[in-house]
């Protein structure tokens, strides 16, 4: 994600389009690599726990809401804590 940013900040700085098609052209790279290899290699890893995981967490963006960062706070706050 931070490459992608800094691919479009710098079409964004010198206005140069082929800037921007190599950043689509990179992130639609990297997105199926993700969902054809490394996606089914975590899950066959992990299993159950992973495909729960993905439900909970979004694939690239983060979830910037208020409700999701008290879900977070309640889940640290009912870990044991290590001595």
């Amino acid at each position: 994600v931070g490459v992608l940013l800094m691919l479009l900040a710098h079409f964004l700085w010198f206005g140069f389009w082929l800037l921007l098609v190599y950043a689509v052209f990179f992130f639609v790279a990297f997105h199926l690599f993700v969902i054809n290899y490394e996606e089914p290699t975590l899950t066959k890893k992990f299993g159950r726990s992973y495909k729960a995981y993905l439900k909970q967490v979004p694939r690239w963006a983060p979830r910037c809401s208020r409700r999701s960062a008290r879900g977070r706070l309640r889940a640290l706050s009912r870990r044991p804590k290590s001595p």
